[in-house]
């Protein structure tokens, strides 16, 4: 999509500091003036708001926009490796101006003014004045917008090929230190100045052109450039799979693999079916993390591998738009059509699932309460993502505790896409999913949205809080237990039906009734019936962390419950 706005080769590299068109998806709320496309950035070490914002992103955003979109995070203690959203200015043209094919954020730069703006982009200067207002109130490093008249692939501006080095703006922060500063000025050399696309009916119609222009051409150009290569390694021809049968024991039954995989060479390792098979000893149980789930050691690498006998092309799709700290990673695949597997080779994940932890007496021992509330708060942030900030929204329809996966420092990741589906308001007639999570719309009616992932996390909260699993041995729910034992009753004694009803490997811990209280009230909005009514995951992580507060204030007593039901501190 890059090299395609600014008339590249894929395979070609931008020169050192050249400037760059970067389309972006632009989120347009009706009437709202703050319009921004939500950009995901992993922070590390020495990473404040104020510096990615003016050195990595150039100014295309501001410090105090990027608290507003991230309320459940402190700005002075971010940790490393937290995902955070920064809001990309950008606008959508408006429906009356239909000259405009999309709308340039360009970042002020020293000796700017719009007349010089205005020809580098081969507009009028009124076109401008009418989108950012007077010449006067614009500011040095403040971000306008400039209206393209032509498609960005005919018509490139002159001010691309120009290397504007963008300086950083002198008011950080009031919290910034002298340190940041310095860090901002080694960390500016090599920085690429971006210029993002606010795409709207319009734009966004010339956006999937665009795509469809760059897939057809790389799916070319991958036939040709790596189809031997693959045909080699795995028994692929040109990079497409047939339809392929076996006299095995299923009876030569048909089975569809993946029908074009060009479009994934360039993002994941293909691996080698010989590598897989060294790597689990031939598949051996003595591998077996779980179902058809295996643990490899691939030249001195873990990986879990996941065989399949079915096409895996939607899971693949959906896998590659995603990229979250709270999601599982896709590391490579691996197909071989001559036995009819699929291989799905992800980031091996150390703890294991999270209803294993849950089960077994002694591991939920040493799970106290705090890790489980950080449990359902990395749960919620990558469910946020995924419905908040991929397009198409993906809605994964598997969330379970076996489908949450814990790593060497507890923090969980969603794991197993296998029936996840982008899209929203679609209705199936063909029901899957496991008992005690499967929302009633779902079950009733076939009704495919993001709340029926919010309903199952709901179960999830009810599985942390009480270390039951989704379903007893009679299939009854455990939301329905919890409807009748926790929900219903006067709010006052809340607190009390909770430390009654919740896990007993939690009764001599640490553990504030108040925050304990706060998940099972979340839980029980997430079990509405009727789905209109259930939050979004964007409130659900916000009002988790305010119960994560809840610590910060405790006395560090712990609860117990009287022979009456009374709630008691000791």
């Amino acid at each position: 999509m890059v090299a395609h706005a600014n008339n590249l080769s894929v395979s070609s590299a931008p020169a050192n500091g050249q400037p760059l068109l970067v389309p972006l998806q632009c989120g347009c709320p009706s009437g709202s003036p703050n319009a921004y496309a939500p950009t995901q950035y992993q922070i590390t070490p020495g990473d404040t708001y104020w510096i990615i914002s003016t050195t990595k992103l150039q100014n295309l955003t501001q410090y105090q926009a990027v608290e507003r979109v991230n309320p459940t995070l402190v700005p002075t203690n971010l940790d490393v490796g937290v995902m955070v959203t920064f809001p990309i200015f950008c606008q959508c043209p408006s429906r009356a101006d239909r000259a405009t094919v999309a709308l340039v954020t360009y970042v002020m730069q020293p000796g700017d003014t719009y007349a010089s703006v205005a020809a580098a982009f081969a507009v009028d200067t009124q076109s401008l004045v009418s989108l950012n207002g007077p010449e006067q109130r614009t500011q040095q490093f403040a971000e306008i917008l400039v209206p393209l008249r032509r498609k960005v692939p005919d018509f490139l501006p002159p001010i691309v090929s120009r290397n504007n080095a963008t300086a950083t703006p002198a008011s950080p922060p009031p919290s910034a230190s002298p340190n940041n500063a310095t860090v901002v000025t080694k960390d500016r050399d090599g920085v690429v100045t971006g210029l993002a696309i606010g795409l709207g009916v319009v734009g966004a119609l010339w956006l999937l052109q665009m795509l469809l222009l760059a897939c057809l051409c790389r799916r070319l150009r991958a036939k040709g450039r790596r189809g031997d290569a693959v045909v080699n390694g795995d028994g692929v021809e040109g990079g497409r799979f047939a339809k392929t049968s076996s006299s095995g024991a299923d009876g030569g039954a048909e089975r569809f693999l993946v029908s074009d995989i060009s479009e994934w060479l360039d993002k994941y390792r293909v691996f080698k079916v010989e590598e897989l098979e060294r790597g689990t000893g031939g598949f051996d149980d003595a591998h077996l993390i779980n179902g058809s789930v295996y643990k490899a050691n691939i030249d001195g690498e873990v990986f879990a591998v996941k065989k399949m006998k079915w096409d895996a092309c939607e899971e693949l799709k959906i896998l590659q738009k995603v990229n979250h700290s709270n999601l599982v990673k896709l590391e490579g695949f691996c197909i071989n059509s001559s036995t009819g597997d699929c291989f799905l080779v992800y980031e091996y994940v150390e703890n294991g699932s999270l209803d294993v932890w849950l089960l077994d007496r002694d591991r939920a021992r040493s799970l106290d309460w705090r890790a489980r509330l950080h449990i359902a708060l990395d749960l919620a942030h990558g469910l946020q993502y995924i419905h908040e900030h991929t397009w198409p929204r993906v809605v994964h329809k598997d969330i379970k505790s076996s489908n949450v996966l814990l790593d060497a420092r507890m923090r969980a990741k969603i794991a197993n896409f296998g029936l996840a589906k982008t899209g929203l308001n679609a209705v199936t007639t063909h029901i899957v999913g496991t008992q005690g999570y499967i929302a009633p719309e779902y079950l009733a009616d076939g009704l495919v949205t993001t709340k029926m992932d919010v309903f199952a996390y709901g179960v999830v909260l009810l599985e942390l809080v009480s270390g039951r699993e989704a379903a007893d041995e009679t299939g009854e729910p455990l939301w329905a237990d919890a409807e009748d034992r926790v929900f219903r009753g006067r709010d006052e004694r809340l607190e009390a039906r909770v430390a009654a009803w919740m896990d007993p490997a939690l009764a001599h811990q640490t553990c504030p009734p108040g925050s304990v209280a706060t998940v099972v009230s979340v839980a029980r909005a997430c079990l509405h019936k009727d789905p209109a009514k259930r939050p979004s995951m964007v409130d659900v992580a916000y009002t988790l962390s305010k119960a994560d507060e809840h610590f910060a204030d405790y006395s560090g007593e712990s609860v117990s419950v009287d022979g009456s039901g009374e709630i008691a501190a000791r």
